[in-house]
């Protein structure tokens, strides 16, 4: 049974928020939702010594629920004396950063493939890959109070004191183990009043997952910088999620509020503790409003910077006029812009040899892709373009030339 050490009724108009130093439920955590108009006109920040910590532990393992509750919290609760590390993990997804491009940064039909979701953050930052082998943390402060470097020295000195094990921070924020194995990104936001600063650790994730599920595009977009990566079960194998989880959420508790300070169990006393907290309508209301935007396709992809990819196939010689011989190589060319997710402009050059074998009528279909999203819709798009040229002969599918473009397009579409 947990144990109770502290126990502190706060109101806040109707709901109460109970801290417990030990493992714990906590109904209602609108507590500390913010008077906007009343923190604008005075902001006066607590001496260090008046702030307390709660860690929060999320029940959800659903990325847009979890992404959602960090939004809702950012948006809506004032950390100005109450500072909140939320820790929470999520099926197998891949969480691109708010200005990336998920063509780029995923294989996105091995995603489908394997059920593996997609989803945007608000935050910027690279492109991660999440399961239960992660232990995400994001911690939430003032704007003013917003410190990266506290926040990762806090969780070295977690995987030091709980697990021996060695960690160094790099030029780019990540948290690295022996010298050049990346076991931690790290991302932020920061509004006016509220920041956080969010990083995911690799406990025991699916590497191969991980691999097949991040890859790379040709195309005019800025890419994630890839690393070497390893799970710290292989650093010492009994680092677990779970004893992670409450290793660094008793560091957080035990260091003082605003420096690197070892407070010990007094410290930890002083706290609101570990507070289970469910990601529900009920508990957060306005929740699945954000849940539903950061699920939306126009979200996910929509919002993709504009970008242009180009790739060029190879015509097999049985598709090119016979007894002919040309001096060049004989290659169909697609380039592809596409805006918002949509695709805006498409040119096909088509080699001579496979126009000589009888492949035409390329511009009434390409212009059939216009404003179609850039996924198998706009294959769709051009199979039936192509097979509405067949209506005279009553041919109801497409032919070998007609089945090689529609080929190349599904791999500029569908592949890396």
């Amino acid at each position: 049974m947990a144990q109770t050490i502290m126990k502190q009724a706060v109101m806040s108009g109707v709901c109460v928020v109970v801290g417990l130093t030990r493992r714990t439920s906590a109904r209602c955590l609108a507590t500390t939702v913010k008077n906007l108009a009343a923190v604008k006109k005075d902001r006066e920040l607590p001496v260090e010594g008046e702030i307390t910590k709660s860690v929060f532990m999320s029940q959800s393992t659903d990325v847009y629920t979890n992404l959602a509750l960090e939004d809702w919290m950012y948006k809506n609760m004032d950390f100005s004396n109450h500072h909140v590390m939320m820790v929470w993990r999520n099926d197998p997804c891949v969480v691109i950063g708010r200005h990336q491009n998920p063509w780029l940064e995923a294989n996105v039909p091995i995603l489908s493939e394997k059920d593996i979701a997609l989803a945007r953050r608000n935050s910027g930052g690279g492109t991660v890959y999440h399961d239960r082998g992660n232990l995400n943390i994001t911690f939430f402060s003032p704007r003013e109070r917003y410190n990266r470097k506290y926040n990762l020295e806090l969780i070295k000195r977690a995987l030091f004191r709980s697990f021996g094990i060695k960690a160094s921070i790099n030029e780019r924020e990540d948290l690295i183990v022996r010298d050049k194995y990346k076991i931690s990104g790290t991302a932020s936001r920061l509004s006016r009043l509220t920041a956080y600063h969010h990083c995911t650790l690799l406990v025991n994730a699916n590497k191969s997952d991980l691999r097949s599920a991040l890859a790379k595009r040709e195309t005019n977009a800025t890419p994630s910088t890839p690393s070497s990566v390893a799970n710290l079960v292989e650093m010492d194998n009994q680092v677990t999620v779970d004893n992670l989880q409450t290793a660094i959420g008793y560091e957080y508790l035990r260091t003082a509020a605003l420096h690197l300070e070892d407070g010990g169990q007094n410290m930890i006393s002083k706290q609101r503790g570990f507070q289970f907290v469910n990601p529900t309508d009920e508990w957060f209301p306005g929740l699945d409003k954000l849940k539903s935007e950061l699920q939306d396709w126009e979200w996910c992809f929509g919002k993709t910077p504009d970008f242009t990819v180009s790739r060029s196939f190879p015509v097999p010689a049985e598709l090119l006029a016979p007894s002919k011989v040309y001096s060049a190589s004989q290659e169909l060319a697609i380039n592809m812009s596409v805006v918002k997710g949509l695709i805006d402009n498409v040119t096909l050059n088509i080699p001579p040899g496979f126009v000589e074998s009888g492949f035409h009528g390329e511009a009434s279909v390409i212009t059939h892709l216009k404003g179609k999203r850039f996924t198998s819709e706009a294959l769709t798009a051009l199979q039936e373009a192509m097979l509405t040229r067949h209506l005279v002969t009553d041919i109801k599918k497409l032919d070998e030339k007609e089945q090689f473009v529609a080929k190349c397009f599904d791999q500029v579409v569908n592949t890396i």
